[in-house]
């Protein structure tokens, strides 16, 4: 799946990736390949990246390397996944 993290001053992260878990408002949840279209309001935590994660140099310090995951904390925002294509506005 292709994943966009976006925030008001720039785009972060543009790339494929295995899966991603982001902070719902019902708790954290994770999408895989082909999940199904859907809105979902997020919360403050983590949304976490699995796979070979290529980050530019210049965002690269703001995001942690977890277990397996490469992480970037939010205080918010709007995750939209709509033909395998997932994408974060992050607060």
């Amino acid at each position: 799946m292709f994943l966009e993290i976006v925030t008001p001053e720039e785009t972060l992260y543009s790339g494929d990736v295995e899966s991603v878990s982001v902070p719902g408002v019902d708790g954290q949840f994770q999408m895989l390949d082909h999940h199904a279209p859907i809105v979902s309001l997020l919360v403050k935590g983590a949304v976490k990246i699995y796979g070979n994660v290529q980050l530019d140099p210049a965002v690269a310090t703001k995001f942690t390397k977890g277990d397996g995951t490469t992480d970037y904390l939010i205080t918010g925002g709007v995750l939209e996944m709509n033909d395998n294509k997932a994408i974060v506005l992050a607060d």
